[in-house]
Parts: C-alpha cells; structure tokens; sequence
C-alpha cells in the first residue's frame, strides 16, 4: 500500500515517427547560415581587409596608434616592422600588425 507514489501504469505503443524529408528543419539550418553569413562573418572580413589595407599603406611621417593605446609618428618602415617616434628623440619598434589606425596629420602636436 503506498500513499505517496500512485502506481505507475504503461502506455500503450505509440506510433512511431516517420522517418523521411522535413522541410522546416531545412529552413532553420538554412536561416541559421544566413544569420551566421550576415552577422559575423561578413563583418570580420570586411575589418581584416581593411587593417591589411591600411598596414600597406603606412609610410614614413604617418601618424598612428598602436593596439597599446600608444601614439606615435613613423620614422621608419620595414616589411615586418615600424619604427615609432613617441616623443622627441624616443623612438619604439613595433611590429606592423600592432598599428590599429592611421591618425590625420598634426593630430599629436594638437594633444
């Protein structure tokens, strides 16, 4: 006699699934790629492409910013590296990836 637990009774066979084509499965994982397209990949290209392209377009006398934070003006330019001028006659090298954006010109001498 139990007067907590009802006694548990089985359930007759149930049909079983039917195993074959479902569109909307279909639709959701198509929905998915698009909103996975749209959302992070485009975006992520579109700023590997343009730091590549700004990477290539550094030159001598440029001013820039490192992803340190750290401002400086070009003084000379390798192919894998960047020699900074952070302050008069105190010179840093960086590697060119380091450089995050391109500041216009006398922006330093304004700070």
């Amino acid at each position: 006699m139990s007067f907590f637990i009802p006694t548990a009774m089985a359930q007759t066979a149930g049909a079983a699934p039917a195993a074959g084509f479902d569109p909307m499965s279909l639709i959701f994982l198509v929905g998915f790629v698009v909103i996975f397209y749209l959302m992070i990949w485009r975006p992520q290209a579109k700023r590997a492409k343009d730091h590549k392209n700004l990477i290539g377009s550094l030159s001598t006398g440029d001013e820039v910013v490192t992803n340190g934070g750290i401002l400086g003006k070009i003084k000379k330019v390798t192919d894998e590296f960047v020699v900074l001028e952070v302050s008069e006659g105190q010179e840093l090298k960086f590697q060119k990836a380091a450089i995050v954006a391109a500041l216009p010109k006398g922006t330093l001498k304004a700070i």
